[in-house]
């Protein structure tokens, strides 16, 4: 791992959730540090998404305090925790169907723009230049995605698994310092879930920190540095892989014999 301070890279301390009567999150403590893989792992109904969505500004949430590089960190508007350098992927894959695969991850990287809304309209000689830096960015996100050769090819024409491997790069497009990755390899085949493991051995290889929700127990314990298990909102279990795996309340709660 590459944490070079003394604090986590992102700190979360005691978040809770309701809905009306349906309490989805309880407690909720982690912390995540920079350069590893964090696994969130849990049955249906445990929690997850809903924590995803608490960190990255889609839900608000009701008690919690966040720390991001140790300073205080308020999960607010989507476009804002962008820009505090948390990217994230949904479920349900949500690309921009009608544009090619270049001009998705080009969206991901205005967040980082400069030039502003006047400069693109008045088509400032500062804006052409960041405009071409985007375009030829956009052009490496995909080589390091594997998927360059389909950089002009319509979002929705790709394959389910490239579709996936897109999101990854336009999410990377906003130089994330940590990236949510909200069940990458569902729906993938078996081919398809090795090559996505070797691409996120190859982003934490390069610096980056990966928070990871996936139902794939083979994949995660593979894959992830650390673990939290969530079930019914609180947290049953958190550690290493090997020692998750084996904590009689998960194998009850979650992994069953899959654990043995």
């Amino acid at each position: 791992m590459s944490g070079n301070n003394s604090h986590p890279l992102l700190s979360i301390q005691g978040v809770n959730k309701r809905f009306g009567g349906l309490q989805a999150l309880a407690d909720v403590s982690l912390e995540i540090q920079a350069g590893e893989i964090y696994g969130l792992i849990g049955p249906n109904g445990a929690g997850k998404t809903t924590f995803f969505n608490v960190i990255t500004g889609l839900y608000k949430p009701d008690t919690g305090s966040f720390a991001l590089e140790g300073k205080p960190y308020r999960p607010t508007a989507v476009h804002e925790v962008a820009k505090a350098g948390i990217a994230r992927t949904f479920q349900n894959i949500r690309l921009f169907g009608d544009m090619t695969a270049a001009e998705n991850v080009m969206v991901g990287r205005h967040v980082r723009t400069k030039a502003g809304v006047i400069g693109a309209v008045l088509r400032t000689r500062a804006a052409r230049e960041e405009e071409a830096m985007i375009d030829a960015w956009a052009t490496e996100l995909l080589d390091y995605v594997g998927i360059s050769q389909y950089a002009n090819y319509t979002a929705r024409n790709l394959s389910y698994g490239h579709q996936r491997r897109l999101e990854i790069a336009r999410a990377l497009a906003t130089e994330p310092k940590l990236l949510a990755l909200d069940e990458p390899a569902a729906g993938m085949n078996a081919t398809e879930k090795v090559e996505l493991r070797g691409l996120l051995d190859k982003i934490r290889a390069d610096g980056k920190t990966i928070l990871l929700i996936e139902h794939d127990v083979k994949l995660v314990m593979g894959l992830c540095d650390r673990l939290t298990v969530l079930d019914y909102g609180k947290v049953i279990a958190q550690g290493l892989p090997q020692d998750v795996q084996r904590d009689p309340a998960v194998i009850e709660a979650y992994l069953g014999a899959s654990a043995h």
